[in-house]
Parts: C-alpha cells; sequence; structure tokens
C-alpha cells in the first residue's frame, strides 16, 4: 500500500464510557473514521451515535474488518466517512455531486493507482445488446444482458440503459419499469476493465454527472421496481436503491467492495443508500466489505421484499 503521512485514520470510542450529557458532538470535518463501540442490546440506538460513523456491539467481529479495510486503504475509508455524514440531509442533486467530486479526488490519489496497476484485464467479448427492451401495454421490462461478465456495467450498458429509462421518462402510459438482469445475477458491479479509463478525473467527473443512471431511476422512482438476484456489487445495489420498490430473490448477496479498490461508492450509493438504511449502515457495508444476504438487507431496509 501506498505510504501516507495520516494520522491514525480509525478511532474507536467506547460510548459506554462516555456522559451522554456532556459528550461532544462529531466536528464534520475531523479526518478519520470513528467507530463506537457499546454493550447495548441495540447498537445503532445509542444516543451518541451521532458523535460516530458506525456504531458496532462489543466484541462484535465486524471491527476488526472495519480496522483492516482503513488501515488498507485510509485515503478512500476517511474520504467514505465524511461524505456520509452529511448524505442523509443533501437533496439528490446535491448527494450526486458530493459523492462524484470525491470519488474523483480519489482516481488521482495513490491507492487507486495501485489497484489499477494490477486490475484485471478488459473482456474483448462483448455482446451486440447490452440491454433488452420488451413493452407489454404499459409496462417496460428492462434486462441487462452482458451475463459472461456479470452484466458488469460498462459504457455500452450504461448509455444503452440510459436510453430506455428515457423512454419511460418520455412516455407518461408507461406506468411500470421493471429492471432485472440476466444470468447467474443481477450486476456485480462497474466493469473494471474500464476503470480509470477516461483522460482524467476532472472530464470523468463531468460525465459522471451527465450520465447518471441513479438520477435517471429516481425522477421515475415510483414506477421503477428493480428485481435482484445472485452477486449485487457495487453500481448493482447501488442504483436498484434509487428504485420504489426492489424485491430480491433468495440467493441475493449484497456489498459496497469500492474502498478495497481506494474508491468509494460512485454510482450514487452514498446518497441512495442511505436513504434506506442510515450512513451508520452504509459506512458498515462499505467499510467492512462484507457481503450480506437478502434477509438481512430486508431487515435494514435495503430491499423490500424478499422474493422470486
Amino acid at each position: 500500500m501506498p505510504s501516507t503521512d495520516l494520522p491514525a485514520a480509525v478511532v474507536v470510542v467506547d460510548l459506554d464510557a462516555i456522559d451522554v450529557a456532556t459528550a461532544p458532538g462529531l466536528p464534520g470535518g475531523r479526518p478519520a473514521v470513528v467507530v463506537g463501540t457499546t454493550a447495548a442490546d441495540d447498537p445503532e440506538a445509542h444516543p451518541l451515535r451521532t458523535m460516530c460513523d458506525l456504531v458496532l456491539g462489543a466484541g462484535d467481529e465486524a471491527l476488526a474488518q472495519v480496522v483492516d479495510t482503513v488501515g488498507r486503504n485510509p485515503l478512500a475509508a476517511t474520504a467514505l466517512a465524511l461524505l456520509l455524514r452529511g448524505s442523509e440531509t443533501r437533496p439528490l442533486d446535491d448527494g450526486l455531486l458530493a459523492e462524484s467530486a470525491t470519488y474523483s479526488l480519489l482516481q488521482a490519489g495513490p491507492e487507486f493507482a495501485a489497484w489499477l496497476a494490477a486490475r484485471p484485464k478488459p473482456d474483448p467479448h462483448e455482446e451486440a445488446e447490452p440491454v433488452l427492451l420488451d413493452r407489454t401495454g404499459g409496462r417496460l421490462e428492462i434486462t441487462l444482458n452482458r451475463p459472461h461478465v456479470r452484466n458488469a456495467l460498462n459504457v455500452a450498458m450504461r448509455d444503452a440503459l440510459l436510453d430506455a429509462l428515457a423512454v419511460a421518462a418520455h412516455d407518461p402510459s408507461i406506468d411500470e419499469v421493471v429492471l432485472r438482469g440476466a444470468g447467474d445475477g443481477f450486476c456485480a458491479g462497474g466493469d473494471l476493465g474500464e476503470f480509470g479509463s477516461f483522460p482524467n478525473p476532472a472530464v470523468a467527473h463531468v460525465v459522471r454527472l451527465q450520465t447518471s443512471i441513479g438520477r435517471a431511476i429516481a425522477l421515475l422512482r415510483d414506477r421503477v421496481t428493480v428485481h435482484l438476484h445472485g452477486a449485487c456489487l457495487g453500481s448493482g445495489i447501488e442504483l436498484p436503491a434509487f428504485a420504489g420498490r426492489v424485491v430480491a430473490a433468495p440467493s441475493t448477496t449484497i456489498g459496497l467492495p469500492e474502498v478495497g479498490l481506494g474508491l468509494i461508492p460512485g454510482a450514487g450509493g452514498t446518497w441512495s443508500i442511505t436513504q434506506r438504511i442510515g450512513r451508520w449502515r452504509t459506512a458498515q457495508l462499505a467499510l467492512t466489505g462484507a457481503r450480506i444476504p437478502a434477509a438481512t438487507a430486508l431487515e435494514w431496509g435495503l430491499v423490500d421484499e424478499v422474493g422470486a
């Protein structure tokens, strides 16, 4: 890992040892991941959780995972924590702007550069139609169609998906939009072979805002249902979280692996996911790198139903 001159990037606080009446707040700009621990039955309901980036039960093995993740990529982890602190109250466009700006800064950083040097080679195979459309009456069904790479989101799929969503946006007679994925999983995230392929992070920032699939889904939210199955990683859960309804098959597993790449979620997830499950659970998902099953996603509110 590239060396940095950062101070300790993770601070662990025993919340049970602090007087609630006199506890300090968490300065919004404090550059560290603040983890609170407590023996309370419901750690997430602790009255001091607002001074922390995430709260875990005493002895929770997730703490070691967080410490390891932050230790490997302190810049990305700290940037994520800082961004999430205001995520729940930002309007949609402000949230997308803040996320993209942070993502672009990290693209120019040493942690992403280290990952990029060892990234997988691009897959030369490409589907003729990365997105399939099927309209029946007022129902438009959209299917992600790159099953050979578990529907990894590349530029071709992004553009085709934006075109498909534009059809619904401009046709009010379409009252139901259903989004699915072909093959073994809904979407395994961004196509790693295309990461870092823009001329520079500044250009990538502008393009990311101009071509936001998350924003397009959010504008159609009440009409959109997303069906998840298999691995749903990165953008494979960030984008569904914008929809009005998310149905997960029992096989679904969900994760946010971006910090491990020296980045943060970049498809709008720091806004869309926090709107569903709050910033503390979003931070836990991203900073542990763990995958959660459909049942946990339902309990958290990240999906609305577990079914076929």
